[in-house]
């Protein structure tokens, strides 16, 4: 049922609103708020996974990409029934664990979706993530930094996942058993940061001052903590580009291959060949690496 510039459609037993569907998310790609709901549709049972359980942040372009936005941490009021909230520090987060939440929070133009490092009530890690975010000049060696720290993990017995960021970075996903802390994960990370600092100089930083990496990769093992969030695989990004945060093949990486090339036009045929890359991970035991870094 549509009137005027809204349109009512039940999803899962709950009515609703999408208003301004022709409203221009992505101008230069012509993605419409119509469009992208579709989208969310088809991408909701991989991003639900990562989101569900999880304290969200979202980041909202109500004029759409280009326009001003805002990060939106505290749920709006008043709430359809079927949104769930946690509260964590006197915030109340959404629970982004349904169909119809997702989609009300695209018609908020919702563009980006956070979730929090740790589950709700929890405090253990729900999984490991090394973040390489690199300055814009650095992005092209991005991918060779991705390869050769996939190479040193898997050098300890570790299987893991890279993603692109959505933006120039990228992150590696390493699922983990149930048990460990964020600090021993930490701890983990430093130790391979630090080899992979000494043996390529030239490549890689831990230093944590912008201003003194001058022109090297720093890896970020420190943001991984609880309180923290990270966009979740498979969320759409709000640059020009429309990019989708993707997991990708460890060739892909080796490669070169370009994080623009995944967007909100192209990722479902991806899907529907790869499936999850994550998922298929088995959950990794650093039992071993963290007996040796103690």
């Amino acid at each position: 049922m549509s009137s005027g510039n809204t349109a009512i459609f039940e999803v899962e037993g709950y009515e609703l609103e999408l208003s301004h569907p022709d409203k221009m998310l992505w101008p230069e790609l012509g993605i419409n708020k119509a469009m992208y709901l579709q989208k969310l549709i088809m991408l909701a049972p991989y991003l639900l996974p990562y989101c569900e359980n999880r304290y969200l942040t979202t980041i909202r372009y109500p004029n759409g990409v280009g326009g001003k936005s805002f990060y939106q941490k505290n749920a709006p009021n008043p709430l359809p029934e079927f949104v769930h909230t946690a509260v964590r520090d006197g915030v109340n987060y959404i629970n982004l664990n349904s169909l119809p939440t997702l989609l009300w929070l695209g018609n908020l133009a919702a563009l980006e979706f956070h979730p929090s490092f740790e589950y709700i009530g929890g405090v253990e890690p729900a999984e490991w993530v090394l973040d390489i975010d690199p300055s814009e000049e650095l992005a092209p060696r991005v991918m060779e930094a991705a390869a050769l720290i996939g190479e040193a993990l898997e050098s300890m017995d570790i299987e893991s996942v890279p993603k692109t960021s959505g933006a120039t970075g990228v992150q590696i996903i390493i699922p983990v058993k149930r048990g460990y802390t964020f600090g021993e994960l930490r701890k983990v990370g430093r130790f391979l940061a630090k080899f992979l600092t000494e043996k390529y100089p030239d490549l890689f930083t831990i230093e944590r001052m912008i201003k003194e990496r001058r022109n090297k990769i720093y890896i970020d093992y420190v943001q991984h903590a609880a309180g923290k969030s990270l966009s979740a695989p498979y969320t759409p990004r709000a640059g020009v580009h429309a990019a989708v945060s993707t997991p990708l093949l460890w060739e892909e990486v080796r490669a070169g291959v370009d994080p623009k090339d995944f967007n909100l036009l192209n990722t479902e045929d991806r899907l529907n060949k790869y499936g999850d890359l994550i998922a298929k991970t088995p959950q990794q035991s650093l039992d071993a690496v963290l007996a040796f870094v103690k």
